[in-house]
């Protein structure tokens, strides 16, 4: 029955959902599809494979009972996206004023590159298809 099933999204906890909106939306260029601010917000990543991020306030959030994440544990959380030509959107977004933590670079398993969003979460950036773009092989 999984065959049946997609994957939508994920949702983050943010401390401002405007700020958020002014990166995920305004330097990484992705559409912001839902502003309900500073509550929530949705953005969607179009092209194959997309889907949404959401951007929950962490003031809507704790109202679920949800704990405050310390840095670290922000910063193991990754939001992936793929390019098939990283080096030129390494340019772009660095035109966009995105600060990188990670310039292209490559690892056993691929070609990659990071930032963080404005919570301290890691959004990294892959070259090809994530999982069929080794730079090495066993």
């Amino acid at each position: 029955m999984t065959e049946n099933m997609r994957f939508e999204g994920l949702t983050l906890t943010v401390e401002s959902v405007e700020r958020s909106i002014a990166f995920y939306g305004g330097k990484l260029g992705l559409k912001v599809e839902v502003n309900a601010a500073p509550a929530f917000a949705m953005i969607r990543v179009t092209g194959a494979g997309g889907g949404t991020i959401g951007l929950l306030s962490v003031t809507e959030a704790r109202k679920e009972g949800v704990e405050d994440m310390n840095a670290a544990q922000k910063r193991a959380i990754h939001v992936e996206f793929s390019s098939d030509d990283l080096d030129g959107l390494y340019e772009d977004l660095k035109g966009r004023g995105v600060a990188f933590h990670q310039p292209p670079h490559d690892e056993p398993w691929e070609r990659s590159m990071m930032a963080f969003d404005p919570d301290g979460y890691a959004v990294e950036f892959a070259q090809g298809r994530r999982g069929h773009n080794q730079t090495h092989k066993a």
